[in-house]
């Protein structure tokens, strides 16, 4: 079965190949990670570990669910976690451990059927928010609503999210598009 494409405008070009599932566990295995998604209804779980059996060390974790949207279901990213040891994972933070969890993340959208993702660049600090904000900017995100205790509105924000922060959004398709060639085996 031929991986899903994404039409184009006849003036940009040929269809474009999404990456698919295979594609991203495998570029994931070649840097040494071992990448695993569990879903139980519409939530999901995506671990990153080193090493095999016994030995296997988690160096981080995403979450979230599949939830229905006029529109189309939205692809919910609650939270994103690394340790320490995902600084050995790749001289290109970028593309590191949060490429990997994120790309599963977004291609499990996809084939649940979501447009959209949507997420919350925490404001624990003011640097650690804006080096949150710039990397999923970088990814493809963005900035939506600035979540700050200011308004009713923001009530049910932080219900949802837990916190205050800036709300990012992205469209999956073009994640996918973006992030492609990051996951394609080199010829």
């Amino acid at each position: 079965m031929a991986a899903p494409t994404s039409p184009t405008s006849p003036a940009v070009g040929p269809k474009v190949l999404l990456p698919t599932m295979a594609e991203i566990m495998a570029a994931s295995r070649a840097q040494g990670l071992r990448v695993r998604l569990r879903t139980v209804g519409p939530f999901f779980r995506v671990t990153a570990s080193r090493g095999d059996g016994g030995d296997a060390m988690e160096v981080g974790r995403a979450e979230g669910g599949v939830r229905p949207w006029p529109g189309g279901a939205v692809l919910h990213l609650d939270s994103m976690r690394m340790t320490r040891a995902t600084l050995s994972i790749s001289d290109r933070p970028l593309f590191g451990l949060g490429m990997f969890l994120g790309a599963v993340a977004i291609r499990h959208g996809f084939d649940a059927g979501c447009k959209r993702a949507e997420l919350l660049a925490i404001n624990d600090t003011p640097l650690y928010h804006d080096k949150l904000v710039r990397f999923y900017t970088r990814l493809g995100f963005k900035a939506v609503h600035e979540v700050d205790g200011s308004s009713i509105t923001d009530l049910a924000h932080m219900l949802v999210w837990g916190g205050r922060g800036t709300r990012m959004d992205a469209n999956i398709e073009e994640l996918l598009i973006k992030w492609g060639k990051r996951f394609r085996p080199q010829d």
